[in-house]
Order: structure tokens, then C-alpha cells, then sequence
């Protein structure tokens, strides 16, 4: 064991020679003097050469280089050129229909870049005389003409150039703060409902509300009966008035689930976003956009990223046949459209959920396997705007309150629409810190031989 302890540690200290360097080493007196040497001598060469270059030997072997770099520039000029480089002037070039209609060249770089040109494209016009012009003279195409190939070419980049200075206008955040608080509202209510005493308290409170609301009007306060026996899935959802009360104090969205809640603000947020876009750009050309502008558009106006993931499907197609009752995508352009009226409340969009709630529920308990949606709890729209939690932040994206809210931050969690109980505007509770569990495991090490010990 000696013996192999000594050849182990041995090749430890060799394998630190080869690595690690010398710290306090210092240039030896010979290098020392070596190097004087070299400099000196390098001084004295540099002399020589200005020397020998003011003297008359070195002004005539310059004159002489010069001389015969000349010589080869003239000889290269002079060169013969090769027969396969000969240009036939007699070779007539045929031109087809397709080139001879076109009146300028076209180019593979662009002039300008998108993002510049999306910025500008819409003030671009002809030369006209009152701008100063003797004349303006149209040589390839009438005026007429000219004009129409301007005016095409423009409302071609509108349907393919997004708006890059387009703000949110009013409409979108007072819309946006509203929905923020009815949806954190409603998440909290489902919460009590779900809590046994929690709901004891809430339909108290609530028989206490038709007591105070009977005695202002002056009528007999109503008796004390236990509360109402209502099956939510008997009732039509469209002729449910109060969505927060069916009538026994459920609420409407009482067994929504995480994708439930996730769906329902993907539907509010995209049917705000579309609304606000046309009031916002205020451009008939220009009602909407295409899916590859969703993720600018989307961000600009609600600060939250999109992703089709957080929804569990790869196209914009299989989202859409998801939320297929709010947008589409419109069969001549692939524009989003919204199918719901600018003025449709948010409780129109709970119902809407709740047939979408109700349609996968039948179609699971017949065998379709395809009906259960389950989509990921950590990432994007779906996380954060899921029932009852802000759901977890993607990697370095900062908080921020909703429109109107005093002392907001940055940037929220994508599908966020709501105050978290408990946390302030645009603020969480900070997770407690995970706790140091015992564990049973004792680190083993091992000993020279090939031994080991516990």
C-alpha cells in the first residue's frame, strides 16, 4: 500500500508540473544580457538602413525598382486577350416577352431594409408639379399607369408589412384593466366555491345581500331556506343571466380547469387585440394581420410572449379549432378575424368555454381520447393565465401590472390578466425557500489499493 501511495501521489505532483505554472520564476542574468545584446545590434542595423537610403547607391536602386515595376504594369496592359474572351459584335441578343415588359431591374438586395421601409412605405407617391417640378415626364408608362403600379405596390406591403408603431389606444386598455379585474374576480369565486367553509360563507353572505336588498325596496324579507338545488349541466348555458350565479350560488365556470382558464383568456385577449388593431392603425386596408405578425402584435399590446405550445399543439390551425367560436383565419387572405362584436362582454366568453367545457365532456365520456386537453403547466399563455395562479415566469421576463394600475413594472408572464390574492398590483409572494431534507446517504471515498471504506 506504501509503495502505491508514493507512485500515485508522485504522478499528482508530475501532472502539476506539466500544468500549472511558475509564479515567482524571474528572467535569469543571461537572458538578460542576451536580450541588451539584440536591441543594441537592432539599433544599429536601423542606422545603417537610413543610411544607406540617403546615399546615392540607395537613391539609384529605388529609381531602378520603380523602373521595373512600371515595365510589368505596361506589359500587363499589352497582354493579348484569348480567344474565348473575344466578344462577337455581330451576336444579337433575343430578349423574351417576360424581360421585355419589364421596365426596371430587379434586384436580389433589397434597397431598404423591412423594418425601415414598413415605417415609411406609406408616403411614398410620384413627383408632382406643385411639389416644384418644371415637369414631370412619364417615359415607360402613362401617368395613369404609373400611378396605379404605386398604388398596388403600396397596398401589397400592407398586407405583408406589420405596423411597427402601433400603441395600444384607450379602447384596448380600458378594456384590458376591466377584464384583469373581472377575471381575477372570478378565479377567487371559483376558489370559495370549491372551499367547504369558504362556501358556507359565501352563500351566507350572499342571503344576507337579497335580506338588505328586500328591505330597501320595502318588501317582506324573504324566510330563511336552505339554498337551491340547481344541476349546473341541466341548465342551457345561454340563458345563464349572472355567470358568477346560475342561481344556487355555483358559478357558471365552477368546474373550470387549468386548460378551462387558459382557453378563456387566449379567447378575451385575442378578441381585444383584433378589435383594438382597427381602431388603432385606423386604415380600411388594414382590419388585421397575418399569424407570422401575432407574436409582435401580441406582445405590444398585452407585454406577454406567445406561444403555441402552452396550448399543446404545433400549428396555428389546431389552436384555432380550439377557440374556433372568437377568431379565424380568414379564407382569401390567413387574416385573424374576430367572430365575436367589438362590444361582447367577458361573460359572453365564459359561456363560450363552458359549451367548449361541456362539447369535450361528452365527446370524452362517448371514448374520444382526442377531448382531453392537457397542456403544459410551465411555459407561456397557458401557465400564466391558468385558474387561480400567475403560473411560472419564462427565463429573465420581468412583471408588470395591468394598464391603469399605479406603480406598474415591466414585462407580465404571458396569458397573466389579473391580481394574484394576495400580492399587490403587479407583485407576487416570493415562494418560501426550499428546506435541507435529511438523508440517510453517506458519501463514500476511496482509499489507495483499489480498497474502499464506508
Amino acid at each position: 500500500k506504501d509503495a502505491a501511495a508514493k507512485e500515485y501521489l508522485r504522478q499528482k505532483v508530475l501532472e502539476k508540473k506539466r500544468t500549472c505554472r511558475i509564479e515567482d520564476l524571474a528572467p535569469s542574468q543571461w537572458f538578460n544580457e542576451t536580450l541588451k545584446a539584440f536591441e543594441e545590434k537592432l539599433k544599429e542595423w536601423q542606422a545603417q538602413q537610413v543610411a544607406f537610403k540617403g546615399s546615392e547607391a540607395g537613391k539609384a536602386s529605388a529609381a531602378k525598382k520603380a523602373e521595373k515595376k512600371e515595365g510589368e504594369e505596361e506589359v500587363a496592359e499589352e497582354k493579348e486577350v484569348a480567344p474565348d474572351e473575344i466578344v462577337d459584335e455581330d451576336v444579337v441578343v433575343e430578349l423574351t416577352d417576360e424581360e421585355k415588359a419589364l421596365h426596371y431591374r430587379k434586384s436580389t438586395q433589397p434597397d431598404i431594409l423591412d423594418q425601415t421601409l414598413s415605417k415609411c412605405f406609406m408616403d411614398f407617391s410620384l413627383p408632382t408639379t406643385e411639389e416644384g417640378f418644371d415637369q414631370v415626364t412619364f417615359e415607360w408608362a402613362s401617368q395613369d399607369t404609373a400611378e396605379k403600379v404605386v398604388k398596388d405596390w403600396i397596398f401589397a406591403k400592407k398586407m405583408t408589412q406589420r405596423v411597427e408603431n402601433v400603441q395600444p389606444g384607450q379602447w384596448f386598455k380600458d378594456a384590458w384593466t376591466e377584464w384583469a379585474r373581472t377575471l381575477a374576480g372570478w378565479k377567487r369565486l371559483q376558489a370559495e366555491w370549491k372551499d367547504p367553509n369558504k362556501k358556507k360563507a359565501l352563500l351566507a353572505k350572499k342571503a344576507e345581500a337579497k335580506k338588505k336588498e328586500a328591505e330597501e325596496k320595502g318588501d317582506e324579507a324573504p324566510k330563511e331556506e336552505a339554498p337551491m338545488e340547481i344541476n349546473a349541466d341541466d341548465l342551457e348555458v345561454s340563458s345563464v343571466e349572472n355567470v358568477a350565479d346560475i342561481g344556487s350560488g355555483e358559478p357558471l365556470f365552477a368546474e373550470f380547469t387549468y386548460e378551462d382558464w387558459a382557453l378563456l383568456s387566449a379567447r378575451y385577449e385575442l378578441h381585444a387585440l383584433l378589435h383594438s388593431f382597427k381602431k388603432d392603425v385606423e386604415d380600411p386596408d388594414r382590419q388585421s394581420f397575418s399569424e407570422k405578425d401575432l407574436g409582435f402584435y401580441y406582445q405590444k399590446y398585452t407585454k406577454k410572449n406567445w406561444a403555441l405550445r402552452s396550448f399543446a399543439v404545433d400549428t396555428m390551425e389546431k389552436f384555432i379549432d380550439l377557440v374556433k367560436d372568437t377568431v379565424r383565419l380568414a379564407p382569401q387572405t390567413a387574416f385573424l378575424e374576430p367572430l365575436q362584436g367589438e362590444e361582447t362582454t367577458p361573460s359572453a366568453f365564459v359561456k363560450l368555454a363552458e359549451e367548449h367545457r361541456r362539447e369535450r365532456t361528452r365527446r370524452a365520456d362517448a371514448g374520444d381520447e382526442s377531448a382531453e386537453l392537457k397542456f403544459p403547466r410551465t411555459s407561456g399563455i397557458a401557465a400564466a393565465g391558468a385558474a387561480g395562479s400567475l403560473g411560472r415566469l419564462a427565463p429573465q421576463q420581468p412583471l408588470r401590472a395591468p394598464y391603469g394600475a399605479p406603480n406598474g413594472g415591466g414585462m407580465r408572464p404571458a396569458g397573466y390578466a389579473g391580481v394574484v390574492p394576495g400580492a399587490g398590483i403587479g407583485g407576487f409572494k416570493r415562494p418560501a425557500p426550499p428546506t435541507n431534507t435529511p438523508t440517510s446517504y453517506v458519501a463514500k471515498r476511496p482509499t489507495f489499493g483499489g480498497a474502499w471504506k464506508r
